[in-house]
């Protein structure tokens, strides 16, 4: 098996016969490309994605579909599809056809380059203004965290080895970020230019509580930043707290007076010490429960049912 192509589907009843079509064609054109599975995850999608994704199985020997038993979200599914990936080459895109399957190619012969991992990198999304700028944030972050190589963009179109995706495969925890597992394995990492596609009904899954959701896997699963940075930002207001009351002293000492307080600016004092002390707190309790629903052993997904993997 060269090629496997995880996609985890939420949402797309009306995408998933197309998308398996041009994959299909996509393939045909791959003349080193002998064998390939397309594993559909479907996220326990509300609308009929599953009959869909049936329905391809049955058309296409090479589709093979994972039903989720509850929402379990974008990441935990590529966990899922990756465990069931059987190729020496794991590509991992999204159902909604702004990835082209088309592009796949491109990707996967930048692997054989020799490259760990590759990522598509796309010079004008289709997204709302405020989604590219929150992707822009991400990056910056992912940057900074995890050590992202400079020049590389990240992109949830990539493609990867067999052995990295075996590396990511082995974390267990309930808050998987599959791009953080993969900078963990690798720094030997490309970007192929890919053109962004509208997709093809106008409306996307990814909403606002999505992406904070995603962002503090970043923050938060692969580095203990925001706790130091709450750490400083205390110690910070701590030396401001003490030269201040340093100062009122010689004031008192010298000239025997001490300035009349304004309660404007008191309760300016107590809400920003007030937040910075809830903000800290807040990124303990995260953390906290993170590790606690971790030794809990709260599962990642939980399958319901598959299809398709009986064809050799």
């Amino acid at each position: 098996m060269e090629l496997s192509i995880v996609v985890p589907v939420y949402g797309s009843e009306p995408l998933v016969l197309e998308l398996t079509r041009r994959v299909a064609g996509a393939m045909r054109r791959q003349a080193q490309i002998a064998a390939y599975e397309l594993i559909l995850v479907n996220d326990c999608s509300p609308d009929r994605s599953w009959e869909m994704i049936e329905q391809a199985c049955e058309l296409y020997p090479n589709v093979r579909g994972v039903d989720l038993r509850r929402n379990s979200g974008q990441h935990n599914a590529i966990m899922a599809g990756l465990r069931h990936a059987r190729g020496a080459v794991i590509v991992v895109m999204d159902d909604d056809l702004q990835h082209a399957p088309e592009d796949i190619g491109k990707l996967y012969a930048k692997i054989l380059e020799g490259h760990d991992l590759c990522y598509a990198a796309f010079g004008h999304p289709k997204h709302a203004r405020w989604k590219i700028l929150g992707s822009a944030f991400r990056d910056l972050t992912a940057a900074a965290l995890l050590g992202v190589p400079r020049g590389i963009r990240i992109s949830s179109f990539k493609a990867m080895t067999a052995e990295i995706a075996h590396e990511i495969a082995r974390y267990e925890g309930p808050f998987p970020y599959v791009d953080g597992l993969a900078m963990m394995a690798t720094r030997n990492v490309a970007n192929v230019e890919t053109e962004h596609h509208p997709r093809p009904d106008g409306r996307g899954n990814y909403g606002l509580r999505e992406s904070i959701f995603l962002w503090t896997k970043v923050a938060m699963n692969f580095s203990v930043v925001p706790l130091r940075l709450a750490s400083w930002l205390g110690l910070g207001f701590a030396v401001l707290g003490f030269l201040f009351a340093a100062f009122l002293i010689f004031q008192k000492l010298v000239f025997d007076t001490i300035p009349v307080p304004g309660w404007s600016s008191l309760a300016v004092v107590i809400l920003v010490v007030g937040g910075v002390q809830l903000l800290a707190l807040g990124a303990i309790g995260e953390y906290l429960g993170r590790a606690y629903l971790h030794l809990n052993g709260k599962p990642q997904y939980v399958i319901r049912s598959k299809k398709g993997f009986d064809i050799p």
